[in-house]
């Protein structure tokens, strides 16, 4: 896998601003009912197909690792940042979290009922996305759930200020959805569902995907 720098510039990024954005997204959700009820498709889709563990990966600082424990889901969190860690691990002392990268999966084969990747594809550069979703799918149980969440568009740009002025190093990519889908069936999942979700001024801004894990093969 090409890691080059990108895997460290985005875990010292993300160190340097885990305390702001903890505080910008801390209460994000009551706001958000779309981001709520794609929580609790998934949550509901889960427990449906037998629960078991779910992970949260790219956790940030576990608010959404804890609403999928307040729906009932054995969730856990990893995140590349070990700034980030410390955070979830102070705000939801409750839970599980782990430093790790989705580059390098830490996961037993078929061992997830569920795996969550909200926003944090986004900085992983194209050529390494088909690999990730190939450790995604072994990492799932057959009949396991994946819900990607994602910015929308072509292209990519460097953001080198966020979340309280702070320097940042993070390429964030932007893809359309039907190429992330095509990434999930090559993978070998099935998707199952599309949602889109629009800014202000009307345009397609992020997409969720809903995916299974084929019980058979």
């Amino acid at each position: 896998m090409s890691t080059d720098n990108w895997l460290a510039d985005t875990r010292t990024s993300y160190d340097t601003v885990a305390g702001n954005y903890a505080d910008l997204v801390r209460n994000a959700l009551s706001e958000l009912p779309y981001l709520r009820a794609a929580l609790s498709l998934f949550a509901d889709g889960v427990i449906a197909a037998g629960d078991g563990p779910v992970a949260d990966i790219g956790c940030g600082p576990g608010h959404i690792t804890a609403h999928l424990h307040e729906l009932g889901l054995d969730a856990f969190g990893v995140d590349l940042s070990p700034g980030m860690i410390t955070v979830a691990r102070r705000d939801h002392p409750h839970l599980r979290f782990q430093v790790g990268s989705m580059t390098d999966l830490s996961v037993p084969a078929a061992s997830l009922a569920g795996l969550l990747a909200w926003q944090s594809l986004i900085h992983l550069p194209d050529e390494d996305v088909p690999t990730v979703l190939g450790d995604f799918h072994r990492s799932l149980r057959p009949g396991g759930l994946l819900q990607l969440l994602f910015h929308t568009g072509d292209g990519s740009r460097l953001k080198t200020e966020g979340y309280g002025g702070h320097p940042m190093k993070v390429h964030v990519h932007r893809r359309p959805p039907d190429r992330v889908a095509t990434w999930l069936r090559h993978a070998g999942f099935e998707v199952e569902a599309q949602l889109l979700l629009n800014n202000p001024e009307g345009e397609v801004s992020q997409a969720f995907l809903f995916a299974r894990r084929p019980r058979r093969a």
